[in-house]
Formats: C-alpha cells, sequence, structure tokens
C-alpha cells in the first residue's frame, strides 16, 4: 500500500477538514478571529513532509518543515495563542490525519500499517518539538521586554517615591504577590536546564512562562496606576481641552468594556437620549473616568447587570451614571473609597478581587476634581452601587490638582 501517495491525494481535503476543526474548537478561542491563512500557516509544508517520508524518498521536505514549524511557533505566540491551544492544534491535526488515512490502513499489511502510524507520529512529534522551541522563545523575549519596561517605569517611580511615602508602603504590599511569582517561576527555568529537550515538557514550561506574563502585566499595571496618581497629586497633569462628542465618547467606552462584561456574563445597558451632543472637555480623561468606573463596576458585579446612563443636569452641567447589581459598599466605607489603596470590607474577608488594587477610585475622583466637577456614590450592600460624576458643559480653564 502506497501510503505516501493517498497522503498526497488526500492534502487538501485533510487541511480543509483541519481548519474547520480548529474554527469549532470551543478550547482553540485565539482561532475564533484569524483568517483561514493564517490558521493553515505550516500545516501545508508538514503534510508534504509526511509524504516525503512516508515514500521513503529525499529528506529535502523535512528541512522545509522544520523551518516552517519554527515560524508556526512564533507566529502562534505573536497571534496571542497560549501553550494549551497550540497543542490542540496539533492534536486536531493527528485526527483528522488518521481518520482520512483510515479505510486505507485497515487494507493494509500489520507491517505497513506499524510502519505509516510510526513515520506520521514521528513527523508530527518533530513538528510539535520545533514549534514550541520557537514559541517559548519568543514569550522569553516578551519577558525580556517587560522586564525593561519594568526598570523604565522603576525608575520613573523612585523619582515621584517622595510625592506620597505612606503609599509607598501599601504599594511594595500590592506588588509583592506577581513579584515573587515572577521570582519563582524565573528560577524554576534557571533549573530546568534541559526543560526545552523533550515534548512532553513543552507544554508545561511554556505555561510557566504565562504566568510569568500575566504577573508581569499585572505588576505594569499596578505600577502605572500609582504612576498616574502621583502626577496628578503633584500637578502635573494638564488639560487638552476641546470640543467632545458625549455619544462617541461613550460608544467607544462601551465597545472596550463589552467583550468583559460578556465574559461574567453581565448585561450592559446604555441610556444616553438626553446626553448633551457635545461638550468642551478633555475627551481622554473622560474615557479614562468611564473605563475605570465601567471597569469597577464589572468587577465587583457576580450577576445581573451594570447600566451607564448619560443626562443634562441642569443648564451649565451634566452627568454621567454608572449603576451595577453588585455587592455593594457599607455606609461606613463611602467616606474612604475614593482613598488611594482604600478596598472596602471587612478586615480579615477578601471580599473584593484579587486584581483590585484601589487605585481605580482614587484615580477617577482626582480626574473629576481637574475637570471641576464631582463624584457622588450611592450603595446598599447586597443591592449595587450608583457612581454619578457631575461635570460642567464646559471647562474654561486647565486646571492642575494641587
Amino acid at each position: 500500500m502506497d501510503y505516501s501517495q493517498v497522503l498526497a491525494e488526500k492534502t487538501d481535503t485533510i487541511l480543509k477538514n483541519w481548519i474547520e476543526a480548529v474554527r469549532l474548537d470551543r478550547k482553540i478561542e485565539t482561532a475564533e478571529t484569524l483568517p483561514q491563512s493564517a490558521i493553515e500557516n505550516h500545516i501545508p509544508y508538514l503534510l508534504a513532509a509526511m509524504t516525503t517520508v512516508l515514500s521513503q524518498y529525499q529528506n529535502s521536505d523535512i528541512k522545509l518543515m522544520i523551518e516552517a514549524s519554527l515560524d508556526h511557533g512564533l507566529i502562534r505566540a505573536e497571534q496571542g495563542y497560549d501553550a494549551a491551544e497550540v497543542a490542540r492544534e496539533y492534536h486536531l491535526l493527528r485526527q483528522v490525519i488518521f481518520s482520512h488515512l483510515e479505510a486505507e490502513l485497515l487494507a493494509g499489511s500489520v507491517a505497513d500499517v506499524f510502519r505509516a502510524f510510526r513515520l506520521i507520529d514521528a513527523v508530527l512529534d518533530e513538528a510539535i518539538a520545533q514549534c514550541f522551541n520557537s514559541y517559548v522563545a519568543q514569550r522569553l523575549r516578551e519577558i525580556q521586554q517587560i522586564q525593561t519596561q519594568l526598570k523604565l517605569t522603576n525608575q520613573e517611580l523612585k523619582r515621584l517615591v517622595s510625592v506620597n511615602q505612606e503609599n509607598i508602603y501599601h504599594l511594595a504590599h500590592e506588588l509583592k504577590t506577581p513579584l515573587n511569582s515572577i521570582i519563582g517561576y524565573s528560577e524554576l527555568f534557571l533549573r530546568q536546564e534541559k526543560w526545552q529537550a523533550e515534548i512532553k515538557d513543552s507544554l508545561p514550561g511554556a505555561e510557566h512562562i504565562e504566568r510569568v506574563l500575566r504577573n508581569g502585566r499585572q505588576l505594569l499595571g499596578m505600577i502605572n496606576d500609582t504612576l498616574e496618581l502621583s502626577r496628578a497629586n503633584a500637578g502635573k497633569i494638564k488639560l487638552n481641552l476641546q470640543r467632545t462628542n458625549v455619544q462617541s465618547l461613550i460608544n467607544t467606552a462601551v465597545e472596550m468594556m463589552q467583550p468583559i462584561a460578556d465574559a461574567k456574563e453581565l448585561k450592559l445597558f446604555v441610556t444616553s437620549d438626553c446626553a448633551p451632543t457635545q461638550v468642551i472637555a478633555d475627551g481622554q480623561r473622560l474615557q479614562q473616568i468611564l473605563i475605570n468606573l465601567l471597569s469597577n463596576a464589572i468587577r465587583y458585579t457576580k450577576s445581573g447587570s451594570i447600566e451607564l446612563s448619560c443626562r443634562r443636569a441642569g443648564e451649565a452641567n451634566w452627568a454621567i451614571a454608572i449603576t451595577d447589581t453588585g455587592m455593594g459598599i457599607a455606609p461606613e466605607d463611602t467616606s474612604r473609597i475614593f482613598d488611594p489603596f482604600f478596598q472596602a470590607g471587612e478586615a480579615g474577608k477578601q471580599l473584593f478581587p484579587t486584581e483590585s488594587t484601589g487605585l481605580g477610585l482614587a484615580i477617577v475622583s482626582q480626574l473629576v476634581t481637574l475637570l471641576q466637577g464631582k463624584i457622588e456614590l450611592v450603595s446598599e450592600i447586597g443591592v449595587g452601587s450608583t457612581f454619578t460624576v457631575i461635570l460642567p458643559l464646559e471647562v474654561k480653564i486647565l486646571q492642575q490638582v494641587s
């Protein structure tokens, strides 16, 4: 039985069915938004290499397959695939190949079938190994980039450290957990001298790298929030006042937060029929306020809905309200909710999400003041909260937070 010829004749069908399987697989979410060419990537070279091996011809296609597999790992990392998604793709490919060769394999001799299985598995294993080599290398480069960003940000943080010494203690405490994770997993990489040598180690190693990346990004987010607050406290934020389309601003903020709400199965409503058409303000800072309030509402709401409403508030003002059905805030905590690093709840009880730093509302409060407005809170434990921002229709002067 000439399995190389069978495979060559069925290559197009195998490729087509594999792409369909990848698109339908719920465990490969990243592929949902990619075009067919981006998913297909190096698989034609891989199938060509299998055909070469099965036919006992020269090894020219093997070299191309190895190079293509290395490119595949790099591209998958850039496309945002996690390690489990990459492994799942190869698992589906193995299934599709053998399902299309099933009839011919059943008709062949035991020796021929054994040889075909062994050679196809060998080519797939080599492709997986090369793919994960480049995938891991790309993730390590990303870690190095994050490390460089952390160093630069840390220099800026040191320059501003004198602005608020008390906050530095809290910042160090908040940074401890992700930083310890980065150090711990980095040490693990150094101890595992042969961690890239075997295929079975590739997936766990890549998952360790994913954890380092997540914690590194969380660390950067915390530091950037602290720097933003420090700049506000130091009076170094200046407004860029211009005519701002309110509806466009709301639409942009909602589009950015909709996927996060969908992930928690929360409904996100918008009521803006009575909103002003345009205002004179800093559009970037307004959007920052909206995103922080929406993000805060989504984070502290386990089920139910988030509503954004916008309206005129008298002749010279307008208002935006964010209402959630979350855990609510106790009356004794409402006076401190806009303080940096403050998180509502009983001492010793982790009622708030672990990724919360207590900086979002403090930044919102500073920006609202900068825009010559005010923010109000109405909340009830177990029912939810409403944050209302009241702003002038026209911010007339550039103002700094003193």
